[in-house]
């Protein structure tokens, strides 16, 4: 099995193996006639990378030490905040140890994040991005590069083609939540894929966005059930209790969850927060509130009581009680779709507020949840005069980048952006106000966007703003929401502590 990896190594890390073996010798040897030799030759230098221009950019101390645990444990996890640097350690881990690495990460940060880092921090190493259009072709020569890079639904073609990671020793899973769900196609997929990697990392900066439970296929992925178990269903009732919330049992976390899970994996995790690797300016949150005029407040009432509502255009249906929190957030926001998909419009008085907003400050970044929202944030944008660019499912990976090139060079005053879309990877530091137009349920999008304008390159206060209809369920969800983040806050600061604690004791 040695001989045949040692085989088709690439160039780049047979070179890296060769200078760690020398250093491991010259050790043996004894003591060098030069400081230098203090350290593996490769692991004392894999801090500092030299740009063709002979500048140096030195890892952050956090992206070190994340580098050291990830070459200490084979397999493990990666909770540090969004903005810290995680990609850079793992590529600085990869140069010393890997002979081919598959990502996994959104579709979004293919070349954004990874592709970026790898031509920022590690010049000479070869990597591919691999689409769903071009996936076969760069798959099949693999062993022409050290890194193919890809989006997290591609498993399911691996799945059906698991021969190809025959020629894989590592895989980074990059926000690793978009595996929480065990029974998805695509978790079961990576579970089959897996199996013939030896080294696995898993990286997220929000592991527990809705529950506990989230962690728990993530986790299995990489330690095989060591720590949390091999049955989800076991470690549910060792974490969770069954409440009826008036319809079924519903499984809440329990009080001591966050501890219980935390300990178990403290060995495999490493966290650091952002305030903790850099001297961060105050961000601050509130909430500024809008009133529905007195016809939307009628129509708001009415489905809510009757889940049916006639607009004077069409007939909207709310069937059951999701879909009329759903029907009663688009009413909010200023329209409702029918049957059909097709927006009726009712009012468009908040989308004014967040353009004034957006012209009281210099650089800004919004997020919208529907389609009916971006229409009516680029009709009043282009009214006056303001220059913008959307981010959003249908904007070319390309595009993503040289928008956030645009804005980062100071050309665009505001971007316009789904938080699936622009929720991981991207660096938005020239904004320094977020302006959500309307409220999302997933906490872990709502964090990650947050994090585009605070991270590392952030050099000023930071605000997000919340528009809310007052005495809707839109309060209720940013509750929510901050219930959520709460819980995965216990659990982060928890793995912070124990982390801090493994460190003094070394």
């Amino acid at each position: 099995m040695t001989t045949r990896r040692f085989k088709r190594m690439s160039s780049y890390a047979l070179n890296n193996l060769a200078k760690r073996w020398d250093a491991r010798l010259a050790a043996i040897a004894g003591p060098a006639k030069t400081p230098s030799f203090s350290l593996p030759t490769d692991f004392s230098n894999s801090n500092i990378i030299t740009n063709k221009d002979g500048s140096c950019m030195e890892a952050f101390a956090h992206q070190v030490r994340t580098t050291e645990h990830i070459l200490d444990h084979p397999r493990c996890l990666i909770t540090s905040d969004p903005g810290t640097g995680k990609t850079r350690a793992v590529i600085d881990a990869f140069r010393q140890r890997g002979e081919r690495m598959l990502v996994l990460a959104p579709l979004s940060i293919l070349q954004a994040s990874w592709g970026d880092d790898i031509n920022k921090f590690a010049p000479n190493m070869t990597y591919s991005i691999a689409y769903a259009k071009n996936r076969a072709k760069v798959f099949g020569a693999c062993t022409d590069v050290d890194v193919v890079i890809t989006n997290h639904d591609a498993v399911k073609w691996l799945a059906k083609n698991l021969y190809l990671l025959d020629w894989f020793d590592t895989v980074c899973i990059d926000e690793f939540t978009a595996f929480k769900n065990k029974d998805s196609q695509r978790s079961k997929a990576l579970v089959k894929a897996v199996t013939k990697l030896d080294y696995r990392i898993a990286m997220s900066g929000t592991p527990n966005s809705n529950t506990i439970t989230d962690i728990w296929h993530p986790t299995y992925v990489v330690d095989d059930g060591e720590r949390l178990g091999r049955r989800y269903y076991s470690f549910r009732s060792q974490v969770c209790t069954p409440k009826f919330n008036g319809f079924a049992n519903e499984w809440v976390d329990k009080e001591d969850a966050e501890e219980i899970v935390a300990a178990q994996l403290s060995d495999i995790n490493i966290r650091y927060s952002l305030e903790d690797c850099i001297d961060m300016p105050e961000q601050s949150v509130h909430t500024m509130y809008v009133e529905l005029p007195r016809p939307i407040r009628a129509a708001y009432e009415t489905l809510a009581e009757d889940s049916v509502l006639y607009t004077g255009k069409g007939t909207i249906n709310a069937i059951n009680a999701g879909a009329k929190v759903k029907k009663l957030l688009q009413l909010c926001t200023g329209a409702v779709y029918d049957e059909t998909g097709k927006p009726q419009e009712v009012h468009n008085e908040r989308y004014e507020l967040v353009i004034d907003l957006i012209e009281a400050r210099k650089h800004s970044l919004v997020a919208f949840n529907w389609r009916h929202e971006r229409e009516a944030l680029v009709e009043l944008a282009e009214s006056r005069g303001i220059k913008y660019a959307v981010i959003d499912g249908e904007t070319p990976a390309h595009k993503r980048g040289e928008i956030v090139d645009r804005l980062q060079a100071g050309q665009l005053k505001v971007v316009f952006a789904h938080p699936q879309s622009a929720g991981h990877g991207l660096t938005m530091t020239k904004a320094t106000t977020v302006i959500w137009s309307s409220p999302t349920y997933n906490a872990e999008h709502y964090q990650q966007f947050n994090r585009r304008i605070y991270r590392a390159g952030q050099t000023q206060k930071t605000e997000v703003i919340q528009i809310a209809s007052k005495d809707t369920w839109e309060t209720a969800v940013y509750d929510k929401l901050e219930t959520k983040l709460g819980k995965m806050e216990d659990l982060l600061q928890i793995l912070n502590k124990l982390h801090k604690h493994g460190d003094a004791d070394e």
